[in-house]
């Protein structure tokens, strides 16, 4: 029996992952929830199914308005300690328990994360963020095998990277979607809507994840985050556009042979994969029906009209802050495009001013330039990303 903390349960990462622990009670039990408290009706809903001990939301209001909803539920308050804000969540995320699945969205999961590493405890990681813009902070914190990735394509490299020696690893293979917009040049992506961004064939996601997934930009992340988490050089991982989501990623080894994780699109099996790794959870999500044909296709990847990956790939090589600044600026500009005031090239573009600007050390603030891996702290971290969503509020006409 493993006890599990899930920080971002009403999300789609901690919803399934609720489901999963549901249809395997012997083997999971839910010791504390926390979430942004934007659905405290789901909330307290999960509390009265599964009776963690402790939850954290980010706000005092939440905190009321889920203390009415435990009442409407017939969870009485002596049953959950509730706490709020951001240290809550950090101590929720250092409580006693054997795993936590970290599915919280964007740079508020790095302090989470950190907390889980500081107190010994597995982190099954989904906020590629944290791992992203914290940098060495974050592997640096980390003892062997306590870091365990949930993304479907860092759980496939995972999965296929035990298949032989990590002398004998050649080079990494990232596979995307291509998103809705795959095989269209740069001059037809230029009249994008929101709409037509959002509609992924593969994936139902967030909107922020949905529209990175269409301009690349998820998988320039995931670049960052593997090369992190396997401690391989950017240049040495290849993003390869394979559109029905089927093989989640692979590796090359050194004698030729190429290792492919395979299996429907559905992220149960790498949240399972998470909470139990190394072990596997019986039938945690469907598998093929192998009396149908199918056909897998793989295809290069467009870098002129989808520049986000190499983007990425050159603040992977600048390091320390670079990521941070690159992810931030990208969250703002997905905003504004979603709110009409950015057009779709216009989101990549502006990310990329936003990191000349921060690595040519041109920045009006000091907070701008950009920083090392040998000098990085979280405070600049946390100030290059502040830097960079002020900077990109200002180019896209944000208001702030």
């Amino acid at each position: 029996m493993r006890d599990v903390i899930i920080l971002g349960s009403t999300g789609s990462i901690g919803t399934q992952a609720l489901d999963v622990i549901s249809r395997n009670p012997d083997a999971f039990r839910v010791v504390g929830l926390g979430a942004g408290g934007g659905n405290v009706a789901l909330l307290a809903e999960q509390i009265a199914a599964f009776r963690p001990r402790l939850v954290a939301v980010a706000t005092w209001d939440a905190a009321k308005a889920l203390a009415r909803a435990l009442h409407e539920a017939g969870v009485g308050v002596h049953e959950v300690a509730v706490g709020h804000g951001d240290a809550a969540m950090e101590a929720l995320a250092a409580s006693p328990c054997d795993v936590v699945l970290n599915g919280i969205t964007g740079a508020a999961g790095l302090k989470p994360t950190l907390a889980t590493l500081r107190a010994g405890t597995t982190l099954a990681l989904a906020n590629k963020e944290s791992l992203v813009i914290g940098g060495r902070l974050v592997t640096s914190a980390a003892a062997p095998g306590q870091l365990v990735a949930v993304d479907s394509e860092h759980s496939a490299l995972a999965q296929a990277l035990r298949a032989g020696a990590r002398g004998e690893v050649r080079r990494l293979i990232l596979t995307a979607s291509g998103g809705p917009f795959r095989g269209r040049t740069r001059d037809e992506l230029a009249d994008v809507t929101p709409d037509q961004a959002l509609a992924h064939p593969t994936w139902a996601m967030g909107r922020v994840v949905t529209i990175n997934s269409s301009t690349l930009m998820n998988k320039g992340l995931e670049l960052l985050e593997a090369a992190l988490l396997y401690d391989v050089d950017v240049d040495d991982i290849t993003v390869v556009v394979h559109p029905t989501s089927d093989v989640h990623s692979m590796v090359e080894f050194c004698d030729g042979a190429t290792i492919a994780q395979a299996s429907p699109p559905d992220m149960r099996l790498p949240i399972a994969l998470g909470i139990a790794w190394p072990d596997r959870v019986p039938d945690a999500s469907p598998t093929y029906d192998w009396s149908v044909p199918r056909t897998w296709s793989f295809e290069p990847l467009d870098d002129e009209a989808f520049p986000a990956v190499n983007l990425a790939r050159r603040c992977g090589k600048a390091a320390g802050t670079a990521p941070a600044v690159f992810n931030a600026a990208n969250e703002v500009c997905v905003d504004a495009f979603c709110d009409g005031r950015l057009p779709y090239l216009g989101i990549v573009a502006t990310v990329s001013a936003v990191v000349d600007e921060h690595l040519a050390g041109t920045a009006a603030s000091a907070s701008g330039r950009h920083v090392g891996d040998d000098e990085l702290t979280v405070d600049a971290v946390l100030a290059a990303d502040a830097w960079a969503r002020e900077r990109a509020s200002e180019l896209t006409g944000t208001p702030t």
